[in-house]
Parts: C-alpha cells; sequence; structure tokens
C-alpha cells in the first residue's frame, strides 16, 4: 500500500461545497492501492457544522489536525458582526450589508492576506510537516485548493524533500469569478500571480475539475493537466426514497451568491405561470441553503415571491433527501467571464437522484458536456425567455438512472492512476 499525504483546508465536521471531494476520494483510494494521510486544522473557521459527515471517514485512516490562527474573529469584530455568524464566500450577503468598514476590511483582507486568509498556516505547517515526512514517509503529497495557501504548503515540502506533488484545483485562482471585486493593489495582483504560476509550474500533476478550467490553467503555464471531476457517492441517496413532490417544485440547493442570480428565469417563469393558471398553481420554487439579498429582491421582482420557499442551510444528509424529492432540480451557473468552465459539484450530487435538471448555463460549457442525455435541459441566459414550454416539460418528465460515468468509483481510479503515474 502507497501512501498519500493530503492537506486539505476542509474536514469533517466541518461542512460546505469544499470537504466532499478529498472526503469522498479517501474513503474509496485504499481500494486502489492508496492509504490516505489527512493533514487539516484543528480549529477551523466552520463553514457548516455537519458532524453527520464523519461517518465517511474511514476508521483507517490517519487524520493530523493542528492549530491553525485566522484573522476572523478580528474581521467579525471590526465590521460589528456576531462572532458566531458564518463568514461565508463568493460575496454573498443573506442581510443587506456594506459601509466604509465591510470595504476597508475587504482592501486588508485582499491585499495583506495573500493568497487567503489562511496563509498564516503556511509556515507553521511547513516546519512541522518536513520533520514529520522525514520520520514518515509517504509516496505522493495532494494539496487541494482553495484555499490556495494549501498549495502554498505543499510547493515548500516539493522544494525542500523533493517529494512527487498533485495540486487539486476545486476552483481557479486568479481566475475565480470574483477576483475582480478583491480590490487588489498593482502588487498584490502581481504577488497573486507569481504565487500562482510557482504553484502550476512546480507541481508534478496538476487537477482541474473540468475541461475549461484546465485550458485556462495550461495557458497559465502548468505543465501536465488532468481533469478529474467531482462526482456523486450513491451511499449518500436515502436507503428509503420518499415520493416525489406532488407539487411542481423547482429546488435550489447550496448557496445563492449574487454571481448566479438568473433575472431572466425568474421573468420566464413568471410568463409561464400567466400563461398557465394550472402550471402558477401547483409550482413552487425551493431554495436550500443561504441565498444572497439581491437573488431574493429579483425574484420578488419578477412577480414570483408568493411561489418561493426558504429552507436554511442543511445537514448534507437532508440536502440529499431534499434532491430526491424535487420534481425538477436547479442549477445556476454564474454569469461571469469564466461561465464556461463552471462544474459545481452539487450537479454531480443531482445527476445521482435521477431528477430532471434545469441548468441555465452555456450550451458550449462543461454543464452541458455533463448533461449530455435526457432529461435535462441546459438553457442559456440569452435564450430564456421564451423556453416556457421547454420548462414546463421537465416537470412532468420521468427520472432517469445515475450515469455512473460521474461516480466517485469512476473518478477515484482516474485519481489513482495519476498518482501511480507519478
Amino acid at each position: 500500500m502507497k501512501r498519500v499525504l493530503i492537506i486539505t483546508y476542509y474536514w469533517p465536521p466541518n461542512g460546505g461545497a469544499g470537504v466532499y471531494r478529498w472526503l469522498k476520494l479517501s474513503k474509496l483510494l485504499p481500494e486502489h492501492g492508496w492509504q490516505p494521510v489527512i493533514y487539516t486544522p484543528e480549529n477551523p473557521e466552520v463553514v457548516a457544522d455537519d458532524p453527520g459527515l464523519l461517518k465517511d471517514v474511514r476508521p483507517d485512516i490517519e487524520v493530523i489536525k493542528r492549530p491553525i490562527t485566522e484573522p476572523f474573529n478580528l474581521y467579525k469584530r471590526f465590521t460589528g458582526r456576531s462572532a458566531k455568524e458564518k463568514v461565508q464566500v463568493g460575496f454573498l450577503n443573506e442581510k443587506k450589508q456594506g459601509g466604509w468598514k465591510e470595504d476597508v476590511a475587504l482592501w486588508v483582507r485582499s491585499n495583506f492576506f495573500i493568497p487567503d486568509a489562511r496563509v498564516w498556516w503556511v509556515r507553521p505547517s511547513v516546519k512541522f510537516l518536513k520533520h514529520w515526512l522525514r520520520k514518515n514517509p509517504v509516496d505522493a503529497i495532494v494539496s487541494t485548493g482553495p484555499p490556495h495557501s494549501m498549495h502554498l504548503i505543499a510547493l515548500a515540502l516539493k522544494r525542500a524533500l523533493g517529494v512527487k506533488w498533485v495540486a487539486d484545483f476545486r476552483d481557479p485562482w486568479t481566475d475565480i469569478d470574483f477576483y475582480a471585486q478583491l480590490k487588489l493593489t498593482r502588487w498584490a495582483d502581481a504577488k497573486h500571480k507569481r504565487l500562482e504560476g510557482e504553484v502550476l509550474r512546480g507541481a508534478d500533476r496538476v487537477i482541474a475539475v473540468g475541461w475549461h478550467m484546465a485550458a485556462d490553467l495550461e495557458k497559465l503555464g502548468a505543465n501536465r493537466v488532468e481533469v478529474i471531476t467531482n462526482g456523486y457517492d450513491v451511499a449518500d441517496l436515502p436507503a428509503v426514497s420518499g415520493p416525489v413532490d406532488e407539487a411542481w417544485s423547482l429546488v435550489h440547493v447550496g448557496s445563492l451568491p449574487p454571481t448566479r442570480n438568473a433575472p431572466q428565469l425568474w421573468r420566464s417563469l413568471r410568463a409561464l405561470c400567466d400563461r398557465d393558471p394550472a402550471f402558477s398553481s401547483k409550482f413552487r420554487l425551493r431554495l436550500v441553503g443561504p441565498v444572497d439579498h439581491a437573488v431574493l429582491a429579483g425574484i420578488e421582482a419578477a412577480g414570483l415571491g408568493g411561489h418561493v420557499e426558504r429552507v436554511g442551510r442543511v445537514p448534507h444528509g437532508e440536502a440529499m433527501a431534499l434532491m430526491q424529492r424535487a420534481r425538477v432540480l436547479l442549477l445556476l451557473a454564474n454569469d461571469t467571464p469564466n461561465v464556461l468552465g463552471i462544474l459545481t459539484g452539487k450537479l454531480f450530487e443531482y445527476i445521482s437522484t435521477g431528477r430532471p435538471v434545469l441548468a441555465v448555463a452555456p450550451v458550449g460549457g462543461d454543464v452541458a458536456r455533463v448533461l449530455d442525455r435526457p432529461p435535462h435541459a441546459v438553457i442559456d441566459r440569452p435564450d430564456l425567455m421564451g423556453q416556457g414550454d421547454r420548462i414546463k416539460a421537465l416537470f412532468q418528465a420521468g427520472g432517469a438512472a445515475p450515469d455512473h460515468r460521474w461516480s466517485r468509483e469512476a473518478t477515484c481510479a482516474q485519481m489513482a492512476n495519476v498518482l501511480n503515474m507519478l
């Protein structure tokens, strides 16, 4: 059995989208001859407390936890937030907040914490792991980001010890959709790009979760880029599936930041309701997870407020049950320049339920490449008006068997192959 050290910020009981990829891959890698060792913070900023995820941590996996210092308590105190309030990613604000304190905090975070707020963990982690690896050698290291500080830890270990290293990008670095909102100075922008280049050129392999992202990373200088998408774990589905909603529910699960707002869709659904009273009487727009105030305002402005059901952040198991109940699942790709390469992890969990997916995304993007089989529909934003009949047909469509191409078993075999090639 070969050994791989996985450097990850997200690990149970911390929840949120960042945890699932390596939680699931580490569960399956031993079946392919690789024994994972997890290195993760002892006291991270909690995105969502989800102790139920601990059931997926194999009992034979060693998990090394080390203290981390983060500036979020100072940020919350300065901006007047509660110490218990969750720090959202992607500029998502459930309440309308702003003002000069938020602007100052963003400027400080953007220009003094490069690449991210976990940068203070890099130096102590490198010091600890150099000593640990000399006593406990591994055959490879994997770093997964964001946060991209994890890649800087691996880069320093590569330079010091020469260990084989895979840099796994779940999201881009300087091509991330909110990079332009960071209020970076010219110096800070140059430092981000320099560090990104060092990581992309220094890793023995670079992994991207989608094809357009892989092409973008190659343009930035990455060598030996492989595409390994996210996937679904069939074990996450409830053992006994409940009935599909009687209401015609359109269900979005996960965060809805302002870049995912889709006013064209809200207007199209309003027009469908106006034209078809029977559809209107049954239609529900169910939002599971945090929703930015601007998205809610757009839904209200379109006249759909009476059809909305809000569900807050829920544990992963409950989220899967809500997906399975939905008539149609809603995926909204970010309305940003990198939209062709956006491929969220929840898409694959949607696929696992067999329910129809309505994706608001470019027909030439990575989402359309995955949703290439019935009963799903991919509609670009400019084309949404006039698509009422096509949208309505999804609510009347039957389910489909999960597509094994996107199972965690398939993606783990790909990851093991990359590690073997090292």
